[in-house]
């Protein structure tokens, strides 16, 4: 949608009925993630792409058919084993694809999502793709971190919709969420596609070492975009790296300072610090504790650490700038291996995003969701 929205804004502007595909679930070895989309304007002109040129044709007919009637639709395309020759995708994937007609009535929060994005603000557009009611398809909420706003029709829905969408846009995500018809959070009946506008966010991991390599694999499952940069050009390399986005060889303070600068890091950027030699991490501890930034995490033993605070003491950092560090990293799993070190650090980082508390939820009460 990305792709599609300022040519979608400009033709709302102007008094234009567009029909709007979008991808909002794949499975298998789909062309285009969720969230792709194509639009079709009143004089037939095509932009985007929810396939690659696989079903665009049918979808170009149905969203035609969806503006004259009015009416939504959620359909499926994929390989048909009856019929061969049925509108399919010839990567043998499966994409459920919603159409709608948008225009200023059916969308007036447009305008103020296209100013998110353009201030490079987190937003995200949660739209009811399929309900048992069909009255709630095509209500939408336009969801930001401390806000959101809307017309679905029910409070504990809107209220579940949200908390769930601020989970997606938070790590950049898009994707269909499902509930009861009155947004349950167990149950069918409603399916909600999110669509957010955010980049992912950034974890740094500093240190070409075993326990980076699990870090970079974790940390791109859990959406983050994934760089690992160490000044020793013979460790850091592609090849012992595959799931990071960027290798980086570099001192790894000259390269945040360099990042922080060109202002490529933010209160989301998580930095992992594994480099276990104060040549290199106590500089770049120097520069870390000193921004805004989600987490910092120093790997190290009791020893390590208590060496460390000496040493960033010295070069002048403050009681409440070394509070912000969290060392020895990760959180009391008894971790062992690489593997299991790298969950518990994610899991340090996923309790201090959304305020858990780290213990076991059997010895908690109340709401499991903060």
């Amino acid at each position: 949608m990305r792709d599609v929205l300022v040519e979608l804004a400009r033709r709302v502007d102007r008094g234009e009925t567009v029909g709007v595909g979008t991808v909002v679930a794949t499975f298998s070895s789909a062309p285009r993630p969720p969230g792709a989309a194509m639009l079709v304007g009143p004089d037939d002109a095509v932009v985007g792409s929810v396939s690659g040129g696989c079903v665009e044709g049918a979808v170009y007919e149905l969203a035609k058919e969806v503006v004259e009637t009015g009416r939504p639709v959620l359909q499926r395309y994929g390989v048909s084993d009856d019929d061969a020759f049925a509108v399919g995708l010839t990567c043998g994937g499966i994409i459920d694809v919603y159409v709608e007609a948008v225009s200023a009535e059916t969308f007036p929060e447009l305008p103020e999502v296209l100013e998110a994005v353009r201030a490079e603000a987190p937003v995200a557009v949660a739209t009811v793709v399929e309900h048992e009611d069909p009255a709630w398809v095509g209500r939408r909420l336009v969801v930001r971190p401390d806000h959101a706003t809307g017309d679905v029709p029910s409070r504990r829905a809107a209220d579940a919709i949200t908390d769930d969408a601020r989970g997606l846009l938070a790590t950049g995500r898009s994707g269909t969420l499902r509930y009861g018809p009155d947004g349950q959070r167990r149950g069918e009946g409603m399916a909600v596609f999110v669509n957010s506008f955010e980049p992912p966010p950034r974890l740094l991991v500093f240190g070409a070492i075993d326990f980076a390599a699990a870090m970079a694999k974790l940390g791109a499952f859990l959406g983050y975009r994934v760089t690992v940069c160490d000044a020793r050009p013979v460790f850091a390399t592609r090849s012992r790296f595959p799931e990071a986005d960027e290798v980086v060889v570099d001192w790894p303070h000259r390269y945040l300072a360099a990042q922080a600068e060109a202002g490529k890091v933010d209160e989301r950027t998580v930095v992992a610090v594994l480099t276990h030699d104060p040549k290199f991490d106590v500089p770049l501890l120097e520069v870390a504790l000193r921004l805004k930034l989600g987490y910092v995490g120093a790997m190290g033993s009791r020893r390590t650490h208590d060496d460390r605070l000496r040493r960033l003491r010295e070069a002048g950092l403050t009681e409440d700038e070394l509070a912000g560090l969290a060392s020895p990293i990760g959180l009391d799993l008894g971790a062992r291996t690489p593997e299991e070190t790298a969950v518990s650090i994610a899991a340090e980082v996923i309790a201090l995003r959304w305020g858990g508390g780290g213990g076991r939820l059997t010895r908690t009460d109340g709401s499991i969701h903060k």
